[in-house]
């Protein structure tokens, strides 16, 4: 494991096999319910939404891999697609199948659109992105089939793979320049799970927010003021707001609910 800018925590061969678990728990949770059942974990979604959605990012991906912005405009016709489909199981199993099957066939040196800082090569990119992308989805899904929001001990993945979709979430979404986390008066945060061989110091002020990744055990040169723990699947989940429990002493995470929250644009 590097802890230089661009490297993930797992490789692409893990993301995709990520990306492969999660389609399986998608269609699978979504299948032991019914379209108009509520998602817990996006309020305002039933599973008929959560489908178009999934299956509408699953094909703009795509097209993104091709260089096709004209078919990464059309969004909400995907949408749309997915929501008048016969099977929207099927709908999204396909867009996902051939999503899959460009990223394994892609080289190394795919030359394609990455939209986030610190990213890996374009394949890496985006094999990393829809893997975490198919993967919270699926807790949705999860949630959607349990009509509660899920527990770690619920889901299907370990604590590789959070990791990394939480080295994704801090070190690229919330790293975006513009990003909505402020605060007047400073501070730093220390996420540290508990099962996993790395951390990351947070550093909130009236400016950009500043993230690192830090090896085990290291200070990373700055003192944190509170700490984030719990292990990394429960970090995962409370980060992209899907539930999770942590220790969370400073109350940081309600803090962060709003302003570290991803949205589609």
């Amino acid at each position: 494991m590097s802890n230089a800018p661009g490297t993930t925590l797992i490789d692409t061969h893990a993301h995709l096999a990520a990306f492969d678990a999660a389609l399986d728990a998608l269609t699978r949770y979504a299948a032991t319910t019914w379209l108009g059942a509520p998602v817990p974990t996006c309020p305002g979604w039933d599973v008929l939404d959560l489908l178009a959605h999934q299956g509408m990012v699953h094909r703009w991906a795509g097209a993104a891999l091709r260089g096709d912005r004209e078919s990464m405009g059309n969004a909400a016709l995907l949408e749309t697609e997915g929501r008048t489909s016969a099977d929207p199981l099927a709908w999204v199993r396909h867009g996902a199948e051939d999503l899959a099957a460009s990223l394994r066939a892609a080289p190394d040196d795919l030359d394609a659109l990455v939209f986030l800082p610190n990213a890996p090569a374009a394949r890496a990119f985006w094999a990393r992105r829809q893997a975490h992308e198919l993967t919270i989805h699926a807790v949705d899904a999860l949630a959607a089939a349990l009509g509660r929001v899920p527990a770690a001990d619920d889901v299907w993945f370990g604590a590789d793979l959070a990791a990394d979709g939480i080295d994704e979430l801090l070190l690229g979404f919330w790293s975006r320049r513009g990003g909505r986390l402020r605060s007047s008066r400073p501070y730093a945060v220390r996420v540290r799970p508990l099962d996993a061989l790395v951390s990351w110091l947070v550093e909130v002020g009236d400016g950009p927010v500043r993230i690192a990744r830090v090896a085990a055990g290291a200070g990373g040169g700055i003192p944190a003021d509170t700490e984030l723990t719990g292990t990394a699947v429960d970090l995962y989940l409370a980060l992209w707001n899907r539930g999770g429990s942590v220790g969370d002493a400073g109350g940081i995470l309600d803090r962060w609910r709003e302003a570290g929250k991803v949205e589609w644009a």
